[in-house]
């Protein structure tokens, strides 16, 4: 069994471990590369609303999210997502999980709507699974990302209401 919780101080090791080789790769995030690990701290723990960790039984960290709004203000209702799996754990539903978690945490938190701002266009796997969980492609961004093997490649703005 799976429990998605609320991130705790003493996690940040395993997560690190999760979010680095994903960030290096640079095929999935905008992330630079070499973001440093303070950085990421930032940009995954401190500057979003909440972030979540997917954990097993035995307490392994599986997969991790985060929410926050999407923009200030007047777009503070719709919220933006990140998710990432071990590496280990892919093809066993920790994504999926941490999806329909994100979206009832949305709501609880009091978003009408979930938006993800740079979906990479190769990067099947998560589009189609977005799309299972009832996401649209709102946006083609044309050569929006600099993947490290391809090149230029589209990115894809991912759109779904909350509301009903």
């Amino acid at each position: 069994m799976i429990a998605i919780k609320t991130f705790e101080q003493g996690q940040w090791d395993a997560l690190w471990s999760i979010l680095q080789p994903v960030f290096r790769a640079g095929e999935t995030y905008a992330f630079s590369p070499d973001i440093s690990e303070q950085e990421a701290y930032t940009a995954w723990i401190e500057y979003p609303a909440a972030t979540y960790v997917a954990a097993d039984e035995q307490g392994r960290v599986l997969g991790t999210y985060y929410i926050k709004p999407n923009q200030p203000g007047l777009g503070s209702h719709v919220c933006n997502c990140g998710y990432v799996v071990a590496e280990q754990a892919r093809g066993k539903g920790v994504a999926s999980l941490m999806c329909e978690h994100s979206q009832r945490e949305a709501v609880a938190q009091g978003f009408r709507a979930m938006q993800f701002n740079l979906v990479v266009s190769t990067n099947d796997v998560a589009v189609r699974l977005w799309q299972k969980h009832g996401f649209d492609v709102v946006g083609r961004l044309p050569g929006a990302f600099r993947h490290p093997r391809l090149g230029f490649v589209d990115a894809f703005v991912m759109y779904k209401s909350l509301t009903g």
